[in-house]
């Protein structure tokens, strides 16, 4: 991880690591997953899971989240730790 990665990660708030964990555990890593469910949930259609946090943040979030790791090439989940995650992306023992 470079200097610009932890930096970027420490400064992650707990809803974005809570994304970041949903993410992982809930949709296999899968960003677009995530937003289809935040998004059917904001059209009042059938949703898995139900955030604390406001959707219209939770969306925002996302997409800051995403465009790190695009900028990056990395996963978050593997930068924070995520249990499990760095054997899910090669990155493993």
């Amino acid at each position: 991880m470079d200097d610009r990665q932890r930096a970027f990660t420490e400064g992650l708030t707990k809803e974005e690591r809570l994304l970041v964990a949903i993410r992982d555990e809930l949709y296999e890593g899968s960003w677009d997953e995530l937003v289809s469910d935040l998004e059917a949930r904001r059209n009042r259609k059938p949703f898995v899971f139900k955030l604390a946090s406001r959707l219209e943040e939770d969306l925002a979030r996302i997409g800051k989240l995403r465009a790190f790791e695009k900028e990056h090439a990395v996963d978050l989940g593997a930068l924070l730790g995520a249990p499990g995650r760095d054997e899910e992306v090669g990155r493993g023992p």
